[in-house]
């Protein structure tokens, strides 16, 4: 293995792990940052261009932004970059679907991955950022400092590392992919390059899964052509939402009486809900409400109402929180409306193979009589395996087990404090080692949103910043 000589500096290193929008979210604001001296900042990112990671690097022109683009931005202080970026550069001149009768614009995912690499390049070319195109194998504890490996060869040594990798993708039942794993339309991972492709346009598809991601595939195998019958099952049946026709504002007060139970603060949105209806407002504007006051209103509960949360009310929460665009939304509507999409609640029971044809037992929620269908293919769209996240990486079961890491309480992802920093196996926090985006879900309540995930991405730059000036810098050999 050979030492990077750029990163044998004087000045202290930090290591951002991942380089999607947390990780280079947390380089743009820590390269701008006020430090005692400035840090050599090196992301590890295989992807060719920082900002994009796994939800923006996609070329389908199917998927398409959730959020307007008035409200998605790298800038927690200036909220409307994003929109004045494509404004400037007339970037949707060849997407005529991106604006909404309204004026909003909702482009494709793939133009936020331009507009955030856009405002990485600059501190790229003057080296205040370097990007090392690599994947990480390794990462330990040496001497005071951690050394981290990669798939170059590269061994670069950090005195700060943030794990800003992505949420771990989709877990098949393991009896699920074990009975179709054979098949060539058995599609358990759909953020694969060209994962859909083996679907033919007239097959019959089973869905498994009905939130956000299913609906992206069924807007993808639209785009495609495709013609054929689907069934999307989830467990309760329940479809994303959309937005609201117009803006709603923001509705209720969650902390003046913060809920500390589960069945508390159910019971305080519903009620919001009621009473915004009086008023003429719509779900929208609590919801969001809601997402605001989210932090605060997470700390309030103890971890064992936390895991009520995620356990009972986080399928509701998400189908609300988590709203589809309406370009999308129009291809679910004209897909139910034409017979075409079928939603059910239940579970797959069994599933076998005959031939080219897969068999399915469908369980219908609260039916003893189970349905048995056929289908030409099945996908596989059930959100993170958040509770896998140790496995998908060996350098993440290498932390674990040396103790520098463990699972969050709540399921949902890495523990950490409320100042990101990652929790051992001992219950002891490492300053020097930061968890950064969705992984640290179950500590600050809310990060799968683009907004939360840029304001907490500025957290963590801030905190690391905080560290550097904190911390006399020993000088150590070129």
């Amino acid at each position: 293995m050979q030492f990077n000589p750029l990163l044998k500096s004087q000045r202290p290193v930090v290591a951002i792990i991942g380089g999607g929008v947390s990780g280079a979210g947390v380089a743009y604001h820590l390269a701008r940052a006020n430090c005692r001296e400035r840090p050599v900042i090196v992301v590890f990112e295989p992807r060719a261009e920082l900002g994009r990671g796994l939800a923006y690097d996609t070329a389908d022109p199917a998927h398409r932004i959730n959020v307007p683009a008035a409200k998605m931005s790298l800038q927690p202080a200036d909220i409307g970059e994003f929109q004045a970026w494509i404004e400037a550069r007339d970037a949707v001149a060849d997407d005529p679907e991106a604006k909404q009768p309204d004026g909003m614009l909702f482009p494709r995912r793939r133009l936020f991955g331009e507009y955030v690499a856009s405002l990485l390049k600059p501190l790229l070319d003057d080296g205040a950022v370097r990007h090392c195109r690599a994947v990480v194998t390794a990462v330990e504890r040496r001497g005071g400092r951690w050394s981290i490996q990669d798939d170059k060869g590269g061994v670069t040594e950090a005195d700060i590392v943030a794990i800003a990798t992505s949420h771990p993708p989709p877990a098949a039942p393991g009896r699920l992919a074990a009975r179709l794993g054979a098949h060539p339309r058995f599609v358990a991972d759909t953020t694969r390059p060209g994962a859909l492709e083996v679907i033919r346009p007239h097959d019959r598809v089973l869905v498994i899964g009905n939130g956000l991601t299913a609906a992206d595939v069924i807007a993808s195998l639209a785009q495609r052509g495709h013609d054929g019958p689907i069934t999307a099952i989830s467990r309760r049946g329940l479809r994303s939402r959309g937005h609201a026709p117009v803006p709603q504002q923001l509705f209720g007060d969650f902390l003046s009486h913060a809920a500390h139970s589960a069945v508390a603060l159910l019971a305080a949105i519903r009620s919001a809900i009621d009473a915004a209806k009086g008023e003429g407002i719509s779900w929208h504007g609590v919801i969001d409400q809601v997402r605001a006051q989210g932090y605060d209103l997470w700390q309030a509960l103890p971890i064992a109402e936390r895991r009520r949360v995620v356990r009972h009310l986080r399928p509701y929460w998400d189908v609300h929180r988590f709203r589809i665009a309406p370009q999308v939304e129009a291809v679910l509507d004209a897909a139910v409306s034409a017979g075409r999409l079928d939603i059910l609640a239940g579970s797959v029971a069994d599933a076998r193979l005959e031939g080219e044809l897969i068999r399915c037992t469908l369980q219908p929620r609260h039916q003893r009589k189970p349905l048995e269908r056929s289908y030409d293919a099945v996908v596989v769209t059930t959100g993170p395996a958040h509770g896998g996240i140790l496995e998908t990486q060996p350098w993440l079961s290498a932390l674990a087990a040396n103790g520098h890491l463990s699972l969050d309480p709540t399921g949902l992802g890495l523990a950490c404090t409320e100042r990101s920093e990652a929790i051992g196996s001992t219950g002891t926090a490492d300053p020097s080692l930061l968890i950064s985006g969705p992984l640290a879900r179950g500590t600050f309540g809310e990060l799968m949103g683009l907004p939360q995930i840029t304001e907490h991405a500025f957290f963590v730059a801030s905190e690391i910043a905080g560290k550097l000036k904190a911390t006399a810098t020993n000088p150590r050999p070129a």
